[in-house]
């Protein structure tokens, strides 16, 4: 693993750990649901080696969360 490779990897784990948190401000019935989906796109993307790609869905992921944080505080759940 290089340099960039490690870097990349560091910013998937922040990226998941920043979703986990927002999906505990989440309705508990959602909340699940939530966490389950955004495993599974880490997931599905695991084996990705194409670091244009890697660059693309890191930041398809923060706009996506991003969002999902602005829908939870229009909805009051802080």
């Amino acid at each position: 693993m290089d340099l960039q490779d490690f870097l990349f990897r560091a910013r998937v784990l922040r990226l998941y750990r920043q979703a986990l948190r927002v999906t505990a401000r989440a309705p508990s019935s959602a909340r699940g649901e939530l966490r389950q989906t955004i495993r599974q796109e880490i997931e599905n993307n695991r084996n990705c080696n194409d670091k244009q790609r890697i660059r693309y869905l890191i930041s398809e992921g923060l706009e996506r969360l991003k969002r999902l944080d602005e829908m939870l505080d229009m909805q009051g759940h802080r």
